[in-house]
């Protein structure tokens, strides 16, 4: 069956109709290069600049503190092999957390073998870090903290304007990985204290490959990318003009009605959460009940695995993720599920169901109507499941 009803938001989203009306132009009319000096090109190095302004504004910026890239992947990269490299006169040590996304982690784990030392902070039950373990990990050495300002799995979001706030009291830099976050929560770097945020277009409507780094003026970042003068020599490359007007639009689009669909969001996602863990015995929320991403629902189910179930599911037209990792070509879990303390054989029945202004009431219904019946199904194939009901007869 087509996919009916789309519900992996998190792992990306469809362009907005406003977003590909805006970028088609700049494939056709306007494509010139933004670095020359003729007519057509020049009006590339206005569009250019516009997004950079709409972008900015979207968390609180000044215009020159943003620099385009190819998506969040690459904005993470850059803040931490950035930083590292233009602060390894003054220390060696980052702190980040067990559950980041592996942009972050795996840029990590190649400082490490480059010589830095690396503290990974833990994560209470519901995915949230302490502030204290963090101030009890910061050392003279220190460099950065990134921490992720919401989780892509469990929509957590983490008390950022604090850590913001130790990090500038202690003079370390503060890096969020925003990609979940941008379009979707209230974000301002100066009030957050901020000073380097990763953000992605396909995220919130905008076009893949495209993202944003913010580094705060003054911050070192040493180049991951070298060649010419773009983005004022922090990444060389011909700029992606659709991809970026892209990327400028749907911020604009997000913010402007932010508010409005957060509450939508919120009813829906409310809605799914607590008829599911009704119907479905056995059942458990993953990530805060409250302090987590508006569209996000992450319950887990035992006796059963996820990557049998989001069959099941896509064979109803129903499109999610899982807490398992095994459609990646991985029998582990998922290191988020891990880190709040699932035990394996529960975080490998999760799923994930993120919605986006393409849903809808009816969608959450027919969900609704499915999840109970696709679980129950796949615990009555179950060897543990039938163990565990006869130990109860």
């Amino acid at each position: 069956m087509a996919t009916k009803i789309y519900m992996d938001n998190a792992a990306t989203t469809p362009v907005r109709d406003e977003v590909l009306n805006t970028v088609i132009p700049y494939f056709k009319e306007y494509y010139g290069n933004a670095s020359s000096v003729y007519s057509i090109a020049k009006e590339s190095k206005k569009a250019l600049e516009k997004a950079r302004e709409q972008v900015a504004k979207g968390i609180g910026a000044k215009t020159d503190e943003i620099f385009f890239t190819a998506g969040g992947s690459e904005s993470d990269n850059m803040a931490l092999r950035g930083v590292a490299e233009a602060l390894k006169g003054k220390g060696n040590h980052i702190i980040t957390t067990k559950i980041e996304h592996h942009a972050i982690l795996h840029t990590c784990e190649y400082l490490e073998k480059q010589g830095y030392e690396v503290t990974y902070l833990s994560v209470d039950e519901f995915g949230k870090i302490s502030l204290d373990e963090l101030e009890k990990s910061i050392r003279p050495e220190t460099i950065l903290i990134s921490v992720m300002f919401a989780n892509n799995e469990i929509g957590t979001i983490q008390p950022v304007a604090e850590i913001g706030k130790l990090a500038r009291e202690k003079g370390v830099l503060f890096h969020t990985d925003a990609v979940q976050a941008v379009g979707h929560v209230l974000v301002d770097v100066e009030e957050m204290k901020i000073d380097l945020l990763s953000l992605s277009g396909h995220k919130l409507g905008a076009p893949k490959g495209v993202g944003a780094i913010y580094i705060r003026k003054g911050v070192p970042v040493q180049p991951l990318i070298f060649g010419g003068a773009q983005e004022k020599r922090k990444r060389a490359g011909t700029e992606n003009i659709p991809g970026i007007v892209g990327l400028g639009k749907a911020v604009e689009l997000a913010v402007a009605d932010m508010e409005a669909e957060t509450k939508r969001l919120v009813e829906l996602r409310d809605k799914l959460i607590s008829e599911i863990l009704a119907k479905v015995p056995e059942s458990r929320l993953n990530g805060h009940p409250t302090d987590r991403l508006p569209g996000n629902c992450n319950i887990s189910f035992a006796y059963i695995e996820g990557e049998s179930m989001l069959l099941l599911l896509d064979a109803m037209g129903i499109a999610a993720s899982s807490g398992s990792a095994c459609t990646s070509g991985s029998l582990d879990p998922s290191h988020v599920l891990m880190a709040i303390g699932l035990p394996h054989e529960i975080a490998h029945g999760s799923l994930r169901l993120t919605l986006d202004r393409i849903n809808t009431p009816e969608d959450v219904e027919y969900v609704l109507n499915k999840v109970p019946d696709v679980v129950q199904k796949l615990r009555e194939m179950s060897p543990l499941y039938e163990e565990v009901m006869n130990k109860k007869v």
